[in-house]
């Protein structure tokens, strides 16, 4: 299994980077992967059904995405707000970052900040003079290869229709594409994962066995915990649900060391973070098929799927879907692994 950073990379042409939602979410073109055999498929993103069988269950994340992006008064400073620390101050991601060195302020709708300190991945600790509402006319956070202004569509467009419990800065794209009248006809549950900016931070070790994840607020309830114990077969919506219940299947796991009986394959409610780093060699222990977006090169999303499906058929259906023009990223299409 490749451990090498440059094993996960691939040419993509920058104009296949979506920019901007389709018209209808459920519009999107889907890839359908076939492990058995390494089929390709080319499908609808509407045709999602036909693939799925009595006592299949969809696993979706219900987070819902913070109006954490915020500038300056007078433009120049774009501030992403990540982590409440006090009542004035918080951890956030500012650019330039050159502009913004310890010592340096700015105003964000008339409150003063300074910069306290630099963290090692970059970010920033910032003091507000006065408690302030850094969400109060805010904008989503768009990820950075979306390169337009936010616009009120975004409002609407970078949320799932599910999205219920507040705390995340990136949205769980794969979760895009479905429409409540899709939702409505497949059995389905919730767990919630408030993505954070790992998201957004690139694998800088050559070995990537180096890297480390970002942890990540998690929660599995009761019910969700039951229907997918009884589930024949799981299908994640997202590597960030992928993430979530092989980190419970985990906890449970070692809850059992310690005398708490449960079947294999099976979870049980918890909440916590997890900073769980699924790559080549990783054994899945509830997630049978995955619906996902199509990832940046070198990313640790990119490695997850190629976990799940296997490096060399991943990059073959990601040199397809350039073939075929599919739309990339977060606003683009899907694929379903199966």
């Amino acid at each position: 299994m490749s451990r090498q950073l440059s094993d996960y990379d691939y040419i993509l042409p920058r104009e296949l980077i979506a920019q901007r939602p389709l018209e209808r979410r459920d519009d999107s073109r889907m890839m359908v992967l076939h492990r058995s055999g390494e089929k390709i498929e080319h499908r609808k993103f509407r045709e999602l059904k036909m693939f799925l069988e009595t006592d299949d269950l969809l696993v979706l994340n219900n987070t819902r995405v913070l109006p954490a992006r915020q500038f300056s008064d007078e433009g120049a400073i774009e501030f992403l707000f990540l982590e409440r620390l006090s009542a004035t101050r918080w951890k956030c991601m500012i650019k330039p970052g050159r502009k913004m060195r310890v010592g340096a302020t700015a105003k964000i709708n008339g409150t003063l900040l300074r910069v306290e300190e630099i963290t090692e991945d970059g970010e920033r600790i910032v003091a507000f003079e006065r408690d302030v509402d850094v969400y109060a006319g805010g904008s989503m956070p768009l990820p950075p290869y979306i390169n337009r202004p936010t616009d009120e569509r975004d409002t609407a467009r970078y949320q799932t229709v599910f999205a219920h419990s507040a705390g995340a800065i990136a949205a769980p794209t794969a979760g895009l594409h479905f429409t409540a009248k899709i939702l409505s006809k497949i059995p389905h549950t919730f767990v919630t994962l408030h993505v954070g900016p790992g998201t957004f931070l690139p694998v800088r070790s050559e070995n990537i066995e180096e890297h480390r994840m970002h942890a990540e607020h998690f929660s599995v309830s009761k019910q969700a915990a039951k229907k997918i114990n009884s589930a024949r077969r799981v299908i994640g919506v997202g590597t960030t649900v992928v993430r979530v219940l092989e980190t419970a299947a985990r906890q449970t796991r070692l809850a059992k060391a310690f005398g708490v009986e449960f079947k294999d394959r099976q979870i049980e409610p918890q909440s916590g973070e997890t900073d769980l780093f699924v790559y080549p060699s990783f054994t899945f222990r509830v997630v049978n098929a995955l619906l996902t977006n199509f990832h940046m090169p070198r990313s640790t999303l990119l490695m997850l799927v190629s976990a799940f499906a296997g490096r060399e058929f991943i990059l073959r259906a990601y040199e397809e879907a350039v073939r075929e023009r599919y739309r990339f990223f977060s606003y683009g299409d899907c694929m379903l692994i199966l």
